[in-house]
């Protein structure tokens, strides 16, 4: 892991293609270790969720070359290594577990659905609110809570349209994206037993990627 944070931060620094290009084996060296950490972790996930169905650490990564075309920020690298490990893949739009290391302690965990196509969200709306007793009961567990306290922050100031405006628990229709979080120290990564310790929190995770999945599916 110190590697791998290593190589990532003097990315940060040096986010440039001629010190990539010369550094390319750091590189190399990095992104194996990477994968090497998500190929562990990847049987544990299935473990405590089988219908993960992904069967290699490629098939989870994604590529460190940012696609800077529509972006004010134009610099060519991502400064973070990060895997999604879900059924279907990491294109799927379903719900899974994700693991982003970023060095300087902003590396993170987490799942859930991230900005979904409008028909998706529209599902996971649905669901909500036909089953908001479950849904809050989800977010509410103590364990849940104490990893997760909260959803992303992103949401639409009003109910959206296609639900009455007087929902008693409109706030939760009105969320572009169901995702959560855990930050993550570099302290807490280089130690022996953190993909055990990351599995502990992703099986907490677990029923809220259960219910999302679950509105796809309807």
């Amino acid at each position: 892991m110190k590697i791998i944070l290593s190589f990532l931060r003097q990315l940060n620094e040096n986010n440039n293609r001629d010190w990539f290009a010369a550094n390319k084996l750091m590189y190399e060296q990095a992104k194996n270790r990477f994968e090497e950490y998500v190929e562990i972790l990847l049987p544990k996930i299935k473990q405590i969720d089988p219908k993960v169905d992904v069967m290699s650490a490629k098939e989870c990564t994604f590529r460190i070359y940012r696609d800077a075309r529509f972006s004010k920020d134009k610099t060519p690298f991502k400064n973070h290594f990060g895997a999604y490990l879900v059924r279907g893949g990491k294109k799927s739009g379903n719900a899974g577990y994700y693991l982003q290391i970023q060095p300087d302690d902003n590396s993170f965990m987490g799942g859930g659905i991230y900005s979904p196509e409008p028909a998706n969200l529209l599902k996971i709306r649905q669901a909500v609110y036909e089953n908001v007793d479950e849904f809050i009961e989800i977010l509410s567990d103590k364990k849940f809570k104490k990893q997760f306290p909260y959803l992303l922050d992103d949401k639409l100031q009003n109910v959206p349209r296609s639900f009455p405006k007087d929902f008693e628990h409109g706030q939760w229709l009105k969320y572009k994206s169901y995702t959560v979080i855990k930050q993550l120290k570099d302290s807490y990564l280089i130690k022996d037993n953190f993909i055990d310790s990351l599995c502990e929190i992703f099986a907490i995770q677990k029923p809220l990627n259960d219910f999302l999945n679950q509105a796809l599916t309807e």
